[in-house]
C-alpha cells in the first residue's frame, strides 16, 4: 500500500502538476517493485494499483452505464447579441432585472466524460453518450495518467460517491506529433484532435488507447454523496 502511494503521488507530479521529483529511471524501478510484488502475491492486486492502468484483455464490445445526473450539453453564443439574449433569458426565468454577476471558464473540445469514485477510488468511467446513458470505457480512462486511480488527500478524507464531470481531449502538440508519426507509419492521419480522442476512447483493446497521448480537463460534478459542494465556485476550487 506504501509503495502504491508513492506511485501515485510521483505520477501526479509529473503529469498532472508537471513538477516531478524523481527521475523517470527512478520511477520505473518503483513500477517494477509493485509489479514484481504483484506477481508473486496476486491476491494483494487491487482495481486502483498503479499497475492496472494498461493491459486488460480486449472487449468485445462496451457495456452501457445510465448517469445518475443527465449529462446534458452547452449551447453557443456566436456574438455579442446572442450573449445578450442569454443573459435577458436568464433574468426572466428568475424574474429580476438586477445585474448577474457570470464565471466564464475555458472550453475543450473534447469527449465529454463521467468518472464515479466511491470512497476515493475510481470505479467507473462512461461517455456522455445521448445524455442520459454512455458506454462504460473504464479500462481506457484508466490509461489517462492525469486521472487518478485513487483520489489524493492528505487526510485520507473522501466522499462517499463523487462524480466528476470532464473532456477528453489531445493536446495540439501531441496531436501534430501523433499525426507524424502516423504518416511515417503509413497510417491513414486524423482529421482533427477532437475525432482523434473520441476514437482513441472507443477502443475495444485499451492497450491501444493507452498508446494515444490522451489529457483530461475536469470542469463539474454530477452526484456528490459525503461531503458539501453548494455552488460552482466551490467545485471549482476543489478541482484547483
Amino acid at each position: 500500500d506504501e509503495l502504491k502511494e508513492m506511485i501515485n503521488y510521483h505520477n501526479h507530479r509529473y503529469y498532472v502538476l508537471d513538477d516531478p521529483e524523481i527521475s523517470d529511471a527512478e520511477f520505473d524501478k518503483l513500477m517494477r517493485q509493485l509489479e514484481n510484488l504483484e506477481k508473486e502475491f496476486p491476491e494483494l492486486t487491487t482495481p486502483d494499483s498503479p499497475t492496472q492502468r494498461v493491459g486488460s484483455h480486449p472487449l468485445e464490445e462496451f457495456k452501457t452505464v445510465k448517469h445518475s445526473l443527465p449529462m446534458l450539453s452547452l449551447a453557443n453564443a456566436m456574438d455579442e447579441e446572442e450573449l445578450k439574449g442569454f443573459d435577458q433569458r436568464i433574468k426572466k426565468l428568475l424574474s429580476t432585472t438586477e445585474d448577474i454577476e457570470y464565471i466564464a471558464e475555458p472550453k475543450v473540445d473534447g469527449v465529454a466524460v463521467e468518472l464515479v469514485y466511491e470512497q476515493g477510488i475510481l470505479t467507473v468511467g462512461s461517455t456522455r453518450g445521448d445524455g442520459v446513458v454512455g458506454e462504460e470505457v473504464t479500462q481506457n480512462l484508466k490509461t489517462i495518467r492525469s486521472i487518478p486511480l485513487r483520489l489524493i488527500d492528505k487526510e485520507r478524507i473522501f466522499p462517499e460517491l463523487l462524480e466528476v464531470r470532464g473532456e477528453v481531449h489531445i493536446g495540439t502538440e501531441d496531436f501534430q506529433e501523433l499525426n507524424r508519426r502516423r504518416e511515417d507509419e503509413g497510417e491513414p492521419l486524423f482529421a482533427n484532435p477532437r475525432n482523434a480522442a473520441a476514437g482513441s476512447l472507443r477502443q475495444l483493446d485499451s492497450n491501444i488507447t493507452a498508446q494515444r497521448p490522451l489529457d483530461i480537463f475536469c470542469h463539474g460534478i454530477g452526484r456528490v454523496i459525503g461531503t458539501s459542494l453548494d455552488t460552482h465556485v466551490e467545485t471549482l476550487k476543489a478541482f484547483d
